[in-house]
């Protein structure tokens, strides 16, 4: 089987991380994001994936050429000149999609959940439309646009943009997979797949829902992203508890990477991701928070729902929260309070940042 994956974006969201990096590179609890949907297609006996590129393409080459030999999976990148929304991709790669006549899966890159491809393939089976979308509850669905479906078929009557009386909580949740018949329905041209090609599909019965079973999130923004790490910990605390930290000072979730260096009299978590080669010097609290690789947080510091980009070095008694991102390389010094800030690379911080706001 075949997999397209949309990456193509810049990544603004999520920026500074991104200014560093593409974001499907950015370790999301301590593998890049990419990753984690290469490895779950892979398991689902998908042997050719393709990425729809356009910035920063040639550091994600360069990353994947590693991981085919290490997957065994062949990964093929298409290249977008100007920006094709979420259809026009799958015309750019049509011959690659259409070869051996076989259903192919699309994904957003910036989903994380449980993926349930096996699954979604065979309900797609199942049911012989065009098109299956994986769909998730949500507690607050007039903030989304919902899909209304039949209950017991799962075939897909229409979407509603926003509703402002309950209809569904369903949401479309960035996962599909869809026979090559779609592929004569989308021009190469930019195309949203959400506003122009699913509801006529809908409309003529070719396009169904399954509901996703477990934790999903959209980790396009710090504050998701550090939601997402919540709920990925704790499926992970569900199904393989030895891959998480524990000992003295450790409270609930932790994800802790084996060369990074924990001092004394510290308290990690709940909630917490340390990457690879960290530094955590003695009496530092830390909660809810990401420490991506190379960083170092000094004595006594406290840190609470922020996110430490790579090689970052913050001082003696610092307090960090609110959504604190530092970008990579971003020294902060001894003693400062960080409401909310925004730093972006290679800054160095002198003062407090007592307001959130963006240091450039």
């Amino acid at each position: 089987m075949r997999a397209l994956i949309l990456v193509g974006g810049f990544g603004t969201r999520l920026r500074p991380l991104t200014l560093s990096r593409p974001k499907p590179l950015v370790e999301f609890c301590n593998k890049a994001v990419l990753l984690h949907q290469l490895e779950a297609l892979r398991q689902a006996g998908v042997s050719h994936v393709v990425l729809a590129v356009s910035y920063m393409s040639e550091a994600l080459g360069a990353a994947m050429r590693e991981q085919e030999q290490r997957l065994g999976i062949r990964i093929s990148l298409s290249h977008e000149k100007e920006p094709l929304g979420t259809a026009g991709p799958l015309a750019l790669a049509r011959d690659l999609l259409a070869e051996g006549g076989e259903p192919f899966f699309v994904l957003n890159s910036d989903v994380i959940c449980e993926f349930p491809f096996a699954a979604l393939a065979q309900f797609h089976r199942q049911h012989g439309g065009e098109g299956s979308l994986v769909v998730t509850r949500v507690e607050e669905p007039a903030k989304y646009g919902v899909v209304v479906s039949e209950p017991d078929t799962g075939r897909i009557c229409r979407f509603v943009e926003k509703p402002r009386v309950f209809v569904s909580n369903k949401i479309n949740a960035g996962l599909y997979i869809f026979s090559p018949g779609i592929l004569r329905r989308i021009q190469l041209r930019p195309t949203s797949i959400e506003k122009e090609i699913f509801p006529a599909m809908a409309q003529e019965g070719q396009l169904y829902a399954m509901e996703l079973q477990g934790f999903w999130m959209d980790i396009g923004q710090p504050k998701d992203f550090l939601t997402g790490m919540c709920l990925y910990l704790q499926a992970l605390r569900a199904q393989h508890p030895e891959k998480l930290h524990s000992g003295p000072g450790v409270v609930g979730n932790v994800l802790v990477d084996p060369s990074a260096k924990i001092g004394a009299n510290c308290v990690i978590g709940p909630n917490v991701t340390i990457g690879a080669g960290v530094v955590v010097e003695d009496g530092v609290r830390i909660k809810r928070c990401t420490v991506l690789k190379g960083a170092r947080i000094r004595s006594h510091s406290w840190l609470e729902s922020c996110i430490v980009g790579w090689s970052c070095s913050v001082g003696q008694w610092v307090r960090m929260e609110n959504v604190t991102v530092l970008g990579e390389d971003v020294i902060v010094n001894d003693e400062l309070y960080l409401n909310g800030a925004n730093v972006l690379p290679h800054k160095s911080i002198a003062e407090s940042v007592p307001e959130p706001r963006i240091i450039m």
